[in-house]
Parts: C-alpha cells; structure tokens; sequence
C-alpha cells in the first residue's frame, strides 16, 4: 500500500465498517438494517474518452451489465475524460484511489513503462487483437500484467482486458501516401510503441488524447493522426480537416480496452461483486464487439459517400516497412529482461495459435468477392 491511499483506505474502511457496525446496533429497531441492506455501493469510474465518444457507449455497455447483474448493490457513476482527471491520468487516479475504476487503454500509461505498450500496442507477430486477446487471458498474459503493474511498478490496481479492437486504420492523411518516402517528415499522432514505430519510419510524433487530435490538425501542429476506428474518428471530425482514410495497418493491431480497479476498492468487495465486475469485463466484449461491427462500417460508408473520404488500404511497401521498423524496436525492448519474456511469451503463443488460425480460415475475400463482386478494392 502507498502513503497517499491511506486516506482512501480509511474511507472505504470506515464506511464498510460503520455499516457493519449500524447494522449491529440498530438490529432491534428491524427497518434500519433493511434499509442498510439495500443502500447500493456507487463506484466512481473514468473513461479516457470524450463525452461524444462512441467509446463511452461501449463503456456504458459493461457499467450497465455490471448494474444488473449486481440486482443493484453495485451502482457505476461513469464520468468523461477531463471530468476528474486527463484522459492519460487514470491509472495514477486509480492507483491513488482518487477514482474507483477507469476505462481506458494500456498504452496511455506508456510514460511509466514501455512494457504498457505490450499488453495492446505492441509488435504485430501475425497475431489479431483476438488473438492476442486469448494471449492475455488464456496464454499467460493476464501474469505478465499484474507483475507489470503490481511487483515491477508498485501499483495499487487490479486490471482486466476485454473487447479485441478491430486493427486500426494507418490514418488520415491530407494527399495520398504510398511510398516510405512520402511521409518523410509528416508530424503524426499516434500513442506508444507505435511513436517510436512512426519515429524510425521519419516521422515527427504527437501523443496527443483523442479530443485535441482535429484541434492540432487545423492549427498545423500536426500533419497526419490516427486514432482507432470510423466512428471515433468520424465524431472527432477528422473528415473535416484530411480526406485521405488508409485502412490496414501494423501499428496498433492488436489493442483492447483496458478496466482498471483501485486495489483496496476491489479487494474490499464480495467475492461475487468481484466476480461481476471481472466477468463483465467478458460480456461487454461481446456486446462492445457486435456494437463495433455495425457503427464502425456505417460510418465507414458515410465517411465515403457524404463526407468526400477516400478510403484507401495502406501499401504493401508501407505495411513492409512497417515490419521492419518493428524488427528494430524489438532489439531495443528485449535488451529489458521483462519485456524479452513477455516478447517470448508472445512469439510462441502466435506462432502456435496463428498457424492454426490461417490453415483453418478459409479465404473470406473469394466468397466476398463471389457475392459482391467489384466492391473490394485490394
């Protein structure tokens, strides 16, 4: 336990054991221990998104499930980006007990460690985000991840990964980029590993949260951005200030959402609140997954046929040189012993899961192709 969380232990303690001890002393007078019985526990939880994200619906989507399932002991005060702390700052509020939960990704605690990058954003060995999103909770990654944040940083958080993101586009750009050589110079936005990604491909990075990403475009502080998907990026209205959309990419390809817990908050808990909060983490996947399909390819459509977007797919050159820039950082990040065995963890797990996933997949684009033809341009 930190210092700066005695204050919030003391809080969390006194309330459940003021409670506790109500409940004794009040039990001849029968309605105040009823009344004590059904007052729900509220947990304050943090996005990292902005309010018009479609993000906060897929957060409301595991805060609403957490509701029910909990038959309404568990009440979730979800709150936006900036309400209490920055969209990067979530994990030091949780940790601090500043906050109760958070709803967020990896990535954005990068400045504490590299090794964030890993759980989400880091090499793409040919592994999806559903791939790699077994790893975490079937291949030895959810380990890897608690002595991250838990033995190596010293944080006092619990930490769950859910909903596999769809690989996320290249990014908006303001004319066509097919060659290494044509984004030389770019300033870009991005977050993490994949700065250093952009950095060794000659580009400038920004890591910027999403809500001040279309600002630094029509200010000319940056060039070129990503952010994760059509419909974020559509709200942000990135239409509005690039209309260059290149799809595909080995930046970030293999991100989930991140649901973080102060520690003494979880822990204090029943055993079956934890449980719904843990395992909500799993039926929001799914939800958030059916969510993403439709609103991510309508949006996509209107992009290109209201707003004047040309949806592109990035280059082979590109995506190649993507690969190797990879192949460099790897060196550099298994110079870390913990990195190396989380890196090790990783290769194998792709290389024995990928394989039976390619052999078995059928190709999907000659069927596609059969049914609608001429759509697809690859």
């Amino acid at each position: 336990m930190h210092n700066s969380d005695h204050g919030i232990v003391s809080r969390r303690s006194f309330l459940t054991k003021g409670a506790l001890a109500g409940g004794v002393a009040a039990a001849g007078t029968l309605a105040a221990p009823a009344v004590l019985a059904q007052a729900p526990l509220v947990m304050k939880m943090q996005t990292s998104w902005p309010a018009s994200d479609i993000w906060m619906d897929f957060a409301r989507e595991y805060t609403t499930r957490v509701e029910a399932m909990s038959g309404g002991r568990l009440k979730v005060d979800l709150l936006p980006a900036g309400a209490v702390v920055g969209a990067f700052q979530v994990l030091d509020a949780c940790n601090d007990g500043v906050i109760d939960a958070a709803h967020s990704v990896p990535v954005y605690w990068y400045g504490k460690s590299k090794a964030a990058s890993l759980f989400g954003t880091g090499p793409v060995f040919g592994g999806s985000a559903t791939t790699m999103l077994a790893w975490f909770n079937g291949g030895g990654g959810a380990e890897f991840y608690r002595e991250l944040t838990q033995d190596v940083l010293g944080l006092n958080i619990v930490g769950f990964l859910g909903f596999p993101m769809f690989a996320q586009p290249f990014g908006w750009f303001k004319g066509e980029v097919n060659t290494v050589s044509d984004i030389q110079g770019f300033k870009y936005r991005t977050v993490g590993l994949a700065a250093d990604l952009m950095q060794a491909m000659g580009m400038s990075v920004a890591q910027l949260p999403g809500g001040e990403i279309v600002p630094a475009m029509e200010r000319g502080v940056i060039d070129a951005f990503e952010f994760n998907n059509p419909s974020s990026d559509m709200r942000f209205g990135a239409q509005d200030v690039a209309k260059n959309y290149y799809l595909s990419s080995y930046h970030q390809a293999s991100e989930s959402f991140e649901f973080l817990f102060n520690k003494d908050f979880y822990d204090d808990l029943e055993p079956d609140l934890q449980a719904i909060l843990k395992y909500g983490v799993e039926a929001a996947s799914t939800s958030n997954t059916a969510t993403a399909m439709n609103n991510y390819s309508a949006d996509l459509l209107k992009l290109q046929n209201d707003n004047g977007v040309n949806v592109r797919r990035t280059s082979k050159e590109l995506l190649d040189a993507q690969i190797k820039a990879w192949d460099g950082l790897i060196t550099e990040l298994e110079k870390d012993p913990f990195m190396k065995k989380v890196l090790d963890s990783q290769r194998a797990w792709v290389e024995r899961v990928t394989y039976y996933e390619l052999m078995n997949s059928p190709d999907y684009a000659l069927a596609y192709e059969h049914y609608f033809p001429g759509k697809l341009k690859l």
